[in-house]
């Protein structure tokens, strides 16, 4: 019975999210509490599933790019950004793609775009084009990007520490692959906004003309900041090592920062998006439910039974993996996957396909729904916060074609390499 009323809740919480008849945030607190509510799964187990290492590296990130949009900062990148690709719009669209892509991969794709997502919608602003190829080309590209390496999704995260697998192994087996589908998403991009990214010759002739340095109020801030965001950059590198969390990093970085600068907290913390927050509570809380009750290790099971032959069962953990990263997040999806093809390996087929198998659809499936990964939440509530929603059909729509290709290349890639 609870199988059928917790897949029920989810289904219509989901269903109210997707059409955006109300709030997101207030949809996945209400479905996560009715079931605990109804004893579908108790308040201690459905606190302990919220990630909170997620929750406090967002806070911790929020607050210093709060700090650093006091300063200028975001204004500055958004021209420098202009005068490199000569105020041509769609140049400047793939070149903020490659750097959100690159950034994705070394410090991790919710970092970056908590700091990316600002420069677009500055970036927009100053060319007078809609911000909506930056916004959705930055989703895209994190979670692209954030492929390729241990820390630049958390479900690599989790990966990596089930399977023994440090960031080398990542950068090798995951890294060509990235850099094809990254390729071929900067083609697709070519072809997805046009007729969006006009921008008049007078309009570019005063944009060139306005020295970026010009964009920075206050440079003493700015030091500070850049500083303080350097330190944490390396901590989230060797984190591990230290034996933090990337959120326990995040969080020591806002505090100092706050300390040396002298800003009031009261108006750092207003500058964080605790609807975001929120959201994600609400949504760790709905997905244990149905985890709980074993609906997801049921149709993972499934899959895991389904054949014994290695080409088959990859092929179909990238394609499913997608799927259900994009329905349910990405991070718990991973975390029921991971004791399924321990299974697998267990039972003696070769372990490397099914880890790269289930890395690549996990993290890129995120791409198919604005729920589908922890960026993608993000940059939606920041792009609201500014006055432009991303409508959860508007990036479906663009999701799916990059899902699909973005799959199409992983399955040839996961095939010549590992299973011919």
């Amino acid at each position: 019975m609870d199988v059928w009323v917790a897949g029920a809740i989810f289904a219509v919480s989901y269903v109210a999210i997707a059409t955006e008849r109300f709030d997101r945030t207030l949809i996945a607190l209400l479905g996560g509490l009715v079931l605990i509510l109804i004893g579908v799964i108790d308040q201690h187990d459905a606190f302990a599933a919220i990630d909170f290492n997620v929750i406090f590296l967002l806070a911790g990130m929020m607050v210093i790019a709060s700090a650093l949009g006091r300063t200028g900062f975001f204004e500055w990148l958004g021209a420098r950004a202009v005068h490199a690709s000569r105020a041509e719009p769609f140049r400047l669209l793939v070149l903020l793609a490659i750097v959100t892509a690159v950034l994705s991969a070394f410090l991790d794709n919710v970092t970056t775009v908590v700091l990316m997502a600002p420069v677009a919608l500055v970036t927009a602003r100053r060319l007078d084009v809609s911000p909506y190829p930056f916004l959705i080309s930055q989703i895209v590209a994190s979670n692209i990007g954030g492929t390729a390496t241990l820390i630049g999704d958390p479900p690599n995260i989790l990966i990596g520490s089930a399977a023994g697998l440090d960031f080398v192994a990542f950068l090798v087996n995951l890294g060509p692959v990235v850099v094809l589908i990254l390729a071929a998403y900067l083609v697709t991009l070519r072809f997805a906004f046009r007729g969006q990214l006009v921008v008049s010759a007078d309009r570019r002739e005063a944009l060139l003309g306005t020295p970026p340095e010009q964009m920075i109020r206050d440079r003493r801030l700015l030091i500070q900041s850049l500083g303080v965001l350097g330190l944490v950059t390396v901590g989230f590198l060797f984190h591990a090592a230290l034996g933090v969390e990337a959120a326990t990093v995040a969080l020591l970085g806002a505090t100092l920062l706050l300390l040396i600068s002298g800003l009031d907290p009261h108006d750092a913390f207003r500058d964080v998006e605790w609807s975001t927050l929120l959201f994600f509570v609400g949504l760790f809380i709905l997905v244990q439910g149905i985890v709980h009750v074993g609906i997801i290790g049921g149709v993972v099971g499934w899959l895991a039974s389904g054949s014994s032959q290695i080409g088959v069962v990859t092929i179909a953990l990238v394609w499913v993996s997608a799927v259900a990263s994009a329905i349910i997040d990405n991070i718990p999806y991973t975390a029921t996957a991971i004791p399924i093809v321990q299974r697998l390996v267990a039972d003696g087929l070769p372990a490397q396909p099914l880890w790269w198998a289930l890395a690549l659809g996990a993290c890129l499936g995120g791409n198919l729904t604005l729920v589908g990964a922890s960026a993608n939440v993000v940059v939606a509530n920041v792009a609201a916060r500014a006055g432009y929603p991303i409508r959860f059909m508007q990036f479906f729509r663009h999701g799916v074609v990059v899902v699909i290709e973005s799959l199409v290349i992983s399955s040839v890639y996961l095939w010549l390499r590992y299973l011919v």
